[in-house]
């Protein structure tokens, strides 16, 4: 019996062996590709890209990253913080529709002149109210409701259905931005709103294709100037508690003190 059951196993074993054979060498096989197959840098889009920066424009001692290679309108290689390296999010693949995706850097400038825009428009209503006055009020909104020069303290002072109607307003404006790009797809110019030359052109404007990229790139210097300067405007009207043209013309008045025979410095000094 015994002699039996060996006989069997060894049978077995026996029957076995080219498949196992086979097997092992599969298992050889696939070390020797895993051996011999070349490994990856490892790097992240943002790294390679700073590995194959140059020398920046804007900031000579600092390196621009390669994304920034002076193809785009503005672009001085100024990118200290590496903004330009990282993708956008995945909610904007596919976004642009059926003409392909728009590449980061579109999406990039897009954002910037956006924003830019409306920090030109926040310069504006931080300024002229001092210079020209307010909205008159009424006794539904109340006769003081539009009278405050100060914007921050404007903002919580005005009637909610005024914020309503720029909230609304602006909505539309968004709606009709995104549906531009997604039928202009990867062809979509960034800040083209299809108003003034390239599309409702209520002024006529007729520029060359040069004189189109100069004011192109006017309105790209302004809107960069105006993210820094509401910036500041913010921090001075929130520290001041006074509208901007009233620190301004405070700031020209001559002191008490100037008037007086003999007396060149404040009193107290």
């Amino acid at each position: 019996m015994k002699i039996a059951i060996l006989a069997l196993l060894s049978g077995s074993a026996i029957a076995l062996a080219p498949l196992m054979a086979v097997s092992s060498k599969k298992k050889i096989s696939r070390k020797a590709k895993a051996i011999s197959a070349p490994k990856s840098s490892g790097k992240s889009p943002s790294a390679a890209a700073w590995a194959a920066g140059s020398t920046s424009v804007a900031l000579p001692w600092a390196i621009a990253p390669a994304t920034l290679d002076g193809s785009l309108l503005g672009d001085v290689g100024f990118d200290p913080l590496g903004f330009s390296t990282v993708p956008v999010g995945p909610w904007f693949n596919g976004f642009a529709g059926r003409e392909g995706k728009l590449g980061d850097l579109t999406w990039y400038r897009e954002a910037e002149l956006i924003h830019g825009r409306i920090s030109q428009l926040a310069v504006v209503g931080f300024i002229s109210p001092g210079l020209f006055g307010t909205l008159p009020g009424n006794e539904w909104t109340g006769l003081d409701a539009y009278s405050n020069t100060n914007p921050i303290e404007a903002f919580s002072q005005v009637p909610g259905l005024a914020l309503l109607q720029i909230f609304l307003f602006a909505t539309f404006l968004e709606i009709k931005r995104i549906g531009i790009i997604r039928e202009e797809g990867a062809n979509f110019t960034p800040g083209d709103l299809r108003i003034g030359q390239t599309g409702w052109n209520p002024f006529g404007l007729n520029y060359s294709p040069e004189e189109y990229q100069e004011k192109r790139l006017q309105e790209l210097k302004h809107s960069r100037l105006a993210m820094l300067g509401v910036f500041g405007l913010w921090a001075q009207a929130l520290a001041s508690g006074q509208g901007i043209v009233g620190q301004i013309g405070g700031s020209l008045v001559a002191p008490e003190y100037s008037s007086k025979a003999g007396y060149f410095l404040p009193q107290g000094i």
